[in-house]
Parts: C-alpha cells; sequence; structure tokens
C-alpha cells in the first residue's frame, strides 16, 4: 500500500506512538512521518505510507503556519504550559509589536 494520510494527531501521542499505531491496525511496515509534533500539542500530522515514505523531504522542507494560545505574564519551570507555575507578574507592558519581535525568533 501506497499513499499519503493527513491525521488530526491528539495530545499526548507522539509522532512515532501515531506511526505504530497505523503500522499495527493496518499491518503496513514501511510507515513514516512528514515532520515532528510535541506530544503536548495537536495538530496536522502528515504519514507516508509505502512508495510515498519518498516524499519526505518535500514537506519537511515546505513553509508551515501555527497557532497557538498564550497565557501572559505567567513563568513556569518548563518554559511552557505543561510546568509548575512559578511565577505570575503583570501584564499590561506586554505591547503587540514585541510579541511579534520575539515569534520571529523561532
Amino acid at each position: 500500500m501506497d499513499g499519503i494520510l493527513v491525521v488530526d494527531k491528539p495530545k499526548g501521542m507522539t509522532s512515532h506512538d501515531v506511526v505504530d499505531f497505523i503500522r499495527k491496525k493496518f499491518g503496513i511496515k514501511k510507515v513514516g512521518h512528514a515532520g515532528t509534533l510535541d506530544p503536548a500539542v495537536t495538530g496536522v500530522l502528515i504519514i507516508l505510507i509505502g512508495k510515498a515514505t519518498k516524499l519526505s523531504a518535500q514537506f519537511v522542507n515546505d513553509d508551515k503556519e501555527y497557532e497557538a494560545t498564550l497565557a501572559l505574564g505567567i513563568k513556569t519551570d518548563s518554559g511552557d504550559a505543561e510546568g509548575k507555575i512559578l511565577s505570575e507578574g503583570d501584564y499590561n507592558k506586554i505591547t503587540e509589536g514585541r510579541i511579534k519581535d520575539v515569534f520571529e525568533l523561532f
């Protein structure tokens, strides 16, 4: 079997977990993905099956778009929403321009 499968990866699963699930569920050996998503996020994961695994570089090097929800003024021990809150501060001085500047770093 050859092809491309678009999966909405749920929170809590790694990209490799999704690949393993598809391998076992459908009995397919040659399965891969075109880009890793963090286990803490949901999103589109492109699954490549059979001969389509050769297309990986085309998807990995393509532009991507991300959507996020932020909690301003909170510092956690892990630097993300999953961590323990260490402090909460005033975020009223944070401007839209500053946020855009920080996003450019990623």
